[in-house]
């Protein structure tokens, strides 16, 4: 196994532990996100290597655009959450009221 390989998998497995149980504010649930995100970013060119393909570019590309509108939407719904009920705990966020 690469080092590559180890600053992969303990990264993702982390970020995944990080979402399950530390589920409070949103802020520390976008910043779980944004990091299993950047531990996939991580891994995509590490997979196109070792299997030779052709454009490895295009993939991570697409990655990275897929972060910045999750990162963009997330953080428009922490502003609004916390303008409309004064904090960004999740508890508060009540999908069936209006």
């Amino acid at each position: 196994m690469s080092l590559s390989h180890l600053s992969f998998y303990p990264a993702f497995t982390l970020s995944n532990l990080g979402l399950a149980f530390h589920r409070t504010h949103l802020i520390s649930t976008l910043l779980c996100l944004e990091s299993i995100m950047l531990s996939i970013y991580i891994a995509l060119p590490i997979w196109s290597v070792e299997n030779q393909t052709s454009s490895p570019t295009l993939i991570t590309i697409l990655i990275v655009a897929f972060s910045a509108c999750e990162a963009g939407t997330g953080l428009t719904t922490l502003v609004a959450s916390t303008g409309t009920h004064g904090s960004d705990h999740l508890h508060n966020l009540n999908l069936l009221q209006c």
